[in-house]
């Protein structure tokens, strides 16, 4: 059985009660999906801050894993307002989202910086989840190409260890669709190809986010390793609906396991999404 990676981050947009909540509700539907218990598919969850107690508290009896949105590029010391990955890890949050458009737009967070984060996380243990992807839309060639070019500068210098890749086109997100499955192909076959002529990284997974939601991974195949879901998994039943259809993937093979190198990517024969 192969394993299908899915991720939601919530970002800002729940209060800390309604976090609770949605904590408490998907920890009891988690411990009732098969491929959630089994770990064919992994799921990880990424709250704020503040509410990363909480979900750790709620998805203590499972096997889904708790995240943050982001980490210091510093190791603990003299720098106010920061959370470390040494402490990230102490609390047992196994993954950390790094580079997210929104940091590089709205906080001028350089592939420099994100380097440093990127090598932080790994240095203490946790997986990187390291957004890339085009600002502008062009071809999946030339998406391609820029896409890798900025995963190597994120990860410039960084020690070993596997990361989950998070395709994530600038362009599509927030839009009413995601990118056609074409361009996807493109450029997840390109990054997992960049990935897997890396040694230190194996073990890592590409998956994609931008307007991901129900049918995407079915149409994207094996051109992915899972997806990674915004708003429209704050339902935890829309979310159930996604875990469904990576559970079929996984029991059917289609997806490679995280820890094992891809073998047959698809060259992105598929129609838009």
């Amino acid at each position: 059985m192969s394993q299908v990676t899915v991720g939601v981050s919530l970002k800002t947009y729940f209060g800390h009660e309604r976090a609770r909540t949605f904590f408490a509700a998907l920890a009891q539907r988690a411990a009732t999906h098969p491929a959630v218990v089994s770990g064919a598919v992994r799921l990880f969850v990424i709250p704020t801050y503040l509410q990363i107690p909480a979900a750790l508290e709620a998805f203590a009896d499972s096997r889904v894993l708790v995240g943050a949105q982001d980490v210091s590029e510093f190791e603990p010391g003299a720098y106010t307002g920061e959370v470390t990955a040494a402490e990230l890890a102490e609390v047992g949050v196994a993954v950390a989202e790094i580079g997210h458009a929104e940091r590089r737009r709205l906080f001028g967070e350089t592939d420099e910086v994100t380097a440093r984060k990127a090598a932080a996380a790994l240095a203490r243990g946790l997986t990187p989840v390291l957004c890339v992807g085009e600002s502008s839309r062009m071809d999946g060639t030339d998406a391609a190409r820029a896409t890798v070019a900025q995963l190597a500068a994120d990860l410039a210098g960084a020690p070993a260890g596997p990361v989950i890749v998070a395709y994530e086109p600038v362009w599509a997100i927030g839009a009413p669709e995601p990118a056609p499955s074409a361009h996807i192909s493109a450029v997840t076959t390109a990054i997992a190809a960049a990935l897997q002529a890396s040694p230190e990284r194996a073990g890592s997974a590409v998956i994609y986010g931008g307007s991901a939601g129900p049918g995407l991974l079915t149409r994207l195949g094996d051109s992915v390793d899972g997806l990674f879901l915004g708003r429209f998994a704050h339902d935890p039943d829309a979310l159930v609906a996604v875990l469904d259809e990576a559970a079929l993937l996984a029991s059917s093979g289609s997806v490679p396991p995280a820890s094992s190198p891809r073998r047959h990517p698809r060259t992105g024969t598929e129609g838009a999404s």
